[in-house]
């Protein structure tokens, strides 16, 4: 598999404290590939450091081939990546389409094109409330604006960090199928999902943190057949 993003020995630090120690991995064209590991394990800081969000102080973070680890955020942005934060961060004073519309980037060669009625289709209830402000979202709802305004970027890799976090079982649902309907239109996803369910069910391959370091490597079958890992790694002791 040619990867198309992949991250090779990244390092990051927070001031003095060094929290991500050479981690490298792989996500290949059209892949679901999910990063597991406790809190505090590095997983939305290595999200963050191949942003541009958090400035890597080691290693590299190639997307087609270019390397651009250290770039400016909204450079990385335009050259292929999305990022959905955990928290959201939606402009909460304009409304549903404006916050949309400010997520929009020509569409790229080669890549999926997103439009705002496919928005609408996957979330009815956008559609519905596009002239709000999106600060009077329920929480379910800013996550699916999030999403779409990501989308409409017409990334070639989305990063998405807890897309399922404090959300009703029903908008989990709804919020999982977006995830395999972005993967079925060639877009790759690296994905930090608490909830080992959902990143067993949608995922290809999976990477488990910690300390800031790859731990393991696998399919989702091998991960299940590695009692010592998800003991070591994942579960709470």
């Amino acid at each position: 598999m040619t990867p198309l993003l992949e991250v090779d020995g990244l390092h990051a630090h927070y001031e003095k404290s060094h929290i991500l120690h050479g981690v490298s991995m792989k996500v290949g064209q059209g892949e679901i590939v999910s990063l597991l590991g406790r809190n505090g394990s590095g997983r939305s800081t290595t999200l963050k450091a191949i942003m541009g969000l958090v400035r890597p102080t080691g290693g590299r973070v190639i997307l087609e081939g270019k390397n651009v680890a250290g770039e400016r955020a909204f450079r990385i942005a335009r050259s292929g990546i999305a990022y959905v934060p955990e928290e959201r961060e939606i402009f909460a004073n304009v409304t549903v389409a404006e916050n949309m519309r400010i997520g929009r980037q020509p569409a790229r060669e080669g890549a999926a094109s997103w439009t705002m009625d496919q928005m609408y289709a996957f979330f009815p209830q956008l559609k519905d409330r596009q002239n709000t402000a999106a600060g009077m979202l329920s929480g379910g709802e800013q996550q699916m604006l999030t999403m779409c305004r990501s989308l409409l970027g017409n990334p070639r890799v989305i990063l998405i960090d807890e897309p399922t976090e404090g959300l009703a079982p029903k908008m989990v649902d709804v919020v999982t199928a977006m995830i395999r309907e972005i993967c079925n239109q060639g877009v790759s996803v690296l994905l930090v999902e608490q909830k080992l369910t959902i990143a067993m069910r949608v995922s290809k391959r999976v990477y488990v943190m910690g300390h800031g370091q790859i731990k393991f490597e696998g399919t989702p079958d091998a991960l299940r057949n590695a009692p010592d890992v998800r003991r070591n790694w994942l579960e709470v002791n």
